[in-house]
């Protein structure tokens, strides 16, 4: 593919990709039946996102972590794991991960699993400093030795993991990047449309100021009384490229004058992230588009999502439905979830989630994706749910569950409960944002002995404790994500208040005074 100045041709690479993607099916069909069968999964957490939106998240190098959990796939004989990252993974947190392969002795999987470095700490994707490094693809393809038997795994896609999965000769475990679109705030719109599922009132594709105008008048018109809109970038993620706008009063009926009150009022909006400001905003709405839309509210309101998968061989699976725990300045970014969603609603967004698969199926999307929604109701009444937006990626909820499927085993039944192996149901409360100052200083080594002496870590007699994810982050920004598995919801909420308690003990924030609340459980009036 490539040219003699090292150059591919784009057309003869997407060729070739669809070429290596037709391998995808019939490997994936033969992993499924043959457990033994060797095979190798190369992955690449690479945050292949808006580097400037990423840039509001803390400690986000860090978040390359957050797939240790797929080290997990060891515990089958024949598999073999290659995993990537900027900078090194402290390797008692690589034993940490290993030690939960119970009846598989350590020695045995790290001769079956390769962890590699680029030596890089750039705020760059991951993918990108790989393909850099012509020396590094080489010593990958000799690991991957059959490359009829292994595929490529990346917390999302782009034409970057495109590339390097032609480089590597191996398919992609993941959305086309030509797909991408269908995931944007403005594409999930459109799906939902096409699917025939409820979304907020609003307008997709507004890319400058004078139609984020022309869109709020609009959903004003249509919604009489309605109080606030939320706007969206197109590619933010975790809802920090979200802003809460509200509507001044009264409105001069006369358009004109509306529009310019309106267009008074973007000043007032309130941001999800810390230092944004109106002309950074509107600059990243003309790069990216966004969406405008009615604010849902009612007298109770939640934050479910439904977690599905296309296999490569087409067949649908619904994977989990979560609440969501949002906060932030204006209620609407991410900070962790419960598992499974509140059975109220659970039946409902996992149907309405299938149809909108079966739309992105249709449309040629394969891999892991999430769909966001509103459920609310009035006191007395039924839960109405809305869809509000697709994430065609790994997320916030993707980790706890591979942890709590590589561990335990089974899966959902009928109700939408996970049921593992020993035929226990199994519930979860779990967090990328367990963070607090008195956190800082605690190294790897550190919070794996403590949480040890203090009964801390996971049963795999009970399958039930606590999991730690990105440890590395801890000594740096006091931050480490967290999920605690327990025979009921009620014990997994006992085990995430022992573990905050005991760690702010370790570190002096119980006795000082400073304890932190990692995730605000009110419910919010906003989305993700």
């Amino acid at each position: 593919m490539a040219s003699r100045s090292g150059r591919s041709d784009p057309r003869d690479e997407v060729l070739e990709f669809h070429r290596l993607q037709q391998r995808l099916p019939k490997l994936w069909n033969a992993i499924n039946r043959i457990p033994a069968l060797e095979h190798t999964s190369v992955v690449v957490p690479s945050l292949s996102v808006d580097q400037e939106e990423l840039s509001k998240i803390e400690g986000a190098s860090f978040y390359e972590e957050r797939l240790l959990f797929a080290l997990m796939r060891l515990r089958h004989p024949g598999a073999r794991v290659i995993y990537l990252t900027s900078q090194p993974v402290h390797p008692d947190i690589v034993d940490y991960y290993l030690q939960l392969l119970h009846g598989v002795p350590g020695g045995l999987a790290r001769k079956r699993l390769a962890m590699l470095c680029v030596w890089d700490y750039s705020p760059r994707p991951l993918t990108e400093k790989i393909l850099e490094r012509p020396l590094l693809l080489e010593r990958i393809r000799r690991l991957i030795a059959r490359p009829e038997r292994a595929y490529l795994t990346c917390f999302n896609t782009t034409s970057r993991e495109r590339r390097l999965a032609v480089r590597l000769g191996i398919p992609l475990n993941g959305v086309d990047p030509d797909l991408l679109e269908l995931g944007s705030k403005s594409g999930s719109r459109q799906i939902f449309a096409a699917a025939g599922v409820a979304a907020p009132a609003g307008f997709e594709n507004v890319n400058d100021r004078r139609q984020l105008v022309i869109g709020l008048a609009r959903i004003a018109q249509a919604r009489p009384g309605l109080r606030r809109a939320i706007v969206k970038l197109n590619h933010s993620f975790s809802g920090e490229g979200n802003a809460t706008f509200t509507y001044p009063r009264p409105l001069p009926s006369d358009e004109s004058e509306g529009h310019r009150a309106l267009d008074a009022a973007l000043l007032t909006m309130d941001w999800s992230a810390q230092a944004e400001h109106l002309e950074h905003y509107l600059r990243k709405l003309g790069e990216m588009g966004g969406v405008v839309e009615e604010c849902l509210e009612a007298g109770e309101v939640r934050s479910p999502s439904v977690q599905l998968r296309i296999h490569p061989d087409g067949q649908l699976q619904i994977v989990s439905t979560h609440d969501q725990i949002l906060g932030g300045k204006t209620g609407q970014v991410y900070l962790g979830c419960r598992f499974p969603a509140s059975e109220a609603y659970r039946a409902q967004i996992s149907e309405a989630g299938g149809r909108i698969a079966g739309v992105l199926r249709d449309r040629g999307v394969i891999g892991r994706f999430g769909i966001d929604f509103v459920a609310l109701r009035d006191p007395g009444g039924e839960w109405d749910c809305y869809a509000i937006e697709i994430n065609l990626r790994m997320g916030g909820t993707t980790t706890p569950f591979l942890a709590l499927q590589f561990l335990t085993g089974g899966g959902l039944d009928a109700g939408g409960v996970f049921v593992s192996t020993s035929g226990r149901a199994k519930y979860y409360r779990a967090t990328d944002h367990l963070k607090a100052p008195h956190y800082r200083g605690l190294l790897p080594e550190d919070l794996i002995e403590q949480q040890v002496r203090h009964g801390l870590g996971y049963d795999p007699a009970k399958q039930t404790g606590a999991l730690f994810h990105m440890i590395g982050g801890l000594s740096q920004y006091g931050k480490l994500g967290l999920t605690c598995i327990g025979d009921s919801q009620a014990e997994a909420e006992a085990i995430f208040d022992q573990t905050v308690k005991v760690l702010d003990h370790i570190t002096g924030g119980g006795s000082s005074g400073r304890r932190h609340a990692p995730l605000l459980d009110r419910p919010t009036t906003g989305m993700e």
